[in-house]
């Protein structure tokens, strides 16, 4: 990640990002390949709402917790 403020995934906000979603679509990604998307504590329940409903969120951490994988 770039030294930017992160900032919420939510379509046209800019809020600081409090949490990372963590997710896949199993029809194109690999069981263990994770995309992110960064949510501010405004928009984390609906974009989980969004991801979860079509069976692609893994999981939801803090930002301040989040470790990305590392690269194979």
């Amino acid at each position: 990640m770039s030294d930017e403020t992160p900032i919420c995934s939510a379509k046209g906000c800019r809020a600081d990002a409090v949490w990372v979603l963590a997710w896949n679509n199993p029809k194109i990604h690999t069981p263990e390949r994770r995309k992110t998307w960064l949510a501010c504590e405004e928009h984390r329940e609906h974009l989980s709402q969004f991801l979860g409903v079509r069976g692609f969120l893994k999981d939801v951490v803090k930002f301040t917790d989040w470790e990305e994988p590392e690269a194979p």
